[in-house]
């Protein structure tokens, strides 16, 4: 089976998408490659952290991204997690499932 790519989206990739991410993969295994980016960059989140910490998953070695670094990846699953980042999504080319 292919390994999907799947981006999770939000506005400065410092909490919620990183949460996401670190879930999704914990989850996901070798099924998926998963990334994570925002419109903007804030830094990661110290409380994302924590908050993940007690679920034990570990993700402080998570930085933020720009979703401009990921542009040649070809994605299968664009997940977005704010209205902020849904509204400022990058088109993205291919048969991207947009969620």
């Amino acid at each position: 089976m292919k390994q999907k790519n799947i981006l999770v989206l939000c506005t400065g990739n410092s909490c919620r998408s990183q949460m996401a991410h670190g879930y999704l993969e914990h989850f996901a295994g070798d099924r998926a490659r998963i990334y994570s980016a925002g419109v903007e960059t804030h830094g990661l989140n110290p409380r994302a952290v924590a908050a993940m910490m007690e679920d034990g998953i570990y993700i402080a070695h998570h930085r933020s991204h720009h979703v401009d670094e990921y542009r040649n990846i070809p994605f299968d699953v664009v997940i977005t997690v704010c209205d902020h980042a849904n509204e400022q999504c990058p088109i993205f080319p291919g048969a991207v499932e947009r969620l």
